[in-house]
């Protein structure tokens, strides 16, 4: 074991046997560590103190701060599939959840979560998303997680293009009544490159954008599924930058939302996400935190998104 890790063990385990532990110094290592790197720390906890890390920083932690913390100790897989464990299981779904992570994610992390989700679940993601969602709305998210997606090709097909932008439009705004399953295959199944250019040439098509066409067509659940696709096709950090604002603009701050994003996006595209927030806002998503939140939760969150732009 490298003297390094050692060192953080032994800060780690005297933060949490501290008498009314020392969350400052749990936060400045575990929020400052890849997961990787928290990883070698909780092996090492285990070999030395000869106890799971993460049942301890379970017993010393509480609230807003212990589900950062406990998410940190994730991989980003395995935290995705949790949510979506948790989004469905017991009474009523929290299909914001499901929404937001299904529609989201790309193959790759898709195909990740459906492997991880069994081994930690011992069930099927398609299985669980079939038997708690129904309708169109199932179908869509079924679809989305079967990972059909094409991988973006360096040759750009117009004809496909014109194809698929008429078919979006046949399929919805120029007819009574959405036949949704056209738009379902389109959007499940084509590359996000292809589909940026399909949403261009829709235009000279549709009287409408392809988002004011979705909000014309559908309604609920599924009308919500679409708006994400789009806008995570279009500019998912720009998606993800507005879901942390508007969560953090409600009334007793959507901390569910801002927490899930602030772990799942932090090793994948956070500083993105951060530059398209002060774009957008005109302020940094840094401010925004400090002053819609607080405590160690604040610590903790302002720790992860790291610079105030």
């Amino acid at each position: 074991m490298s003297l390094c890790m050692l060192t953080l063990f032994i800060l780690i385990e005297t933060a949490i046997k501290t008498k009314g532990v020392d969350e400052q110094t749990i936060i400045q290592i575990l929020t400052k560590r890849t997961y990787g790197q928290r990883r070698e720390i909780a092996f090492a906890y285990e070999r030395r103190a000869k106890k799971d890390m993460i049942s301890a920083l379970k017993g010393a932690l509480s609230g807003s701060l212990e589900t950062v913390i406990l998410g940190l100790m994730k991989s980003t897989a395995q935290y995705d599939a949790s949510e979506i464990k948790a989004s469905i299981k017991g009474l009523g779904t929290d299909e914001e959840s499901l929404i937001e992570i299904l529609c989201s994610r790309s193959n790759a992390e898709l195909l990740e979560i459906k492997q991880v989700y069994k081994e930690l679940f011992k069930k099927d993601l398609e299985k669980d998303v079939a038997g708690d969602t129904s309708g169109d709305f199932a179908k869509l998210l079924l679809a989305l997680v079967e990972a059909k997606r094409a991988e973006p090709s360096s040759v750009v097909d117009y004809e496909k293009i014109d194809e698929d932008a008429r078919a979006l439009y046949e399929a919805g705004v120029k007819r009574k009544g959405t036949d949704v399953k056209t738009w379902i295959a389109i959007m499940s199944e084509r590359s996000v490159p292809h589909l940026q250019k399909v949403f261009d040439r829709y235009k000279s098509y549709s009287p409408y954008d392809m988002q004011e066409s979705i909000r014309k067509e559908v309604k609920g659940d599924l009308e919500k599924s679409f708006l994400t696709l789009v806008q995570c096709f279009e500019n998912k950090q720009l998606y993800f930058a507005n879901r942390l604002n508007d969560a953090m603009k409600s009334k007793g701050a959507k901390e569910k939302v801002v927490t899930r994003i602030m772990v799942s996006r932090c090793e994948v595209d956070l500083k993105k996400i951060r530059s398209e927030f002060k774009a957008q806002y005109g302020k940094s998503l840094y401010q925004t935190i400090a002053e819609h939140t607080k405590g160690d939760y604040q610590t903790a969150l302002l720790s992860l998104c790291g610079g105030d732009d």
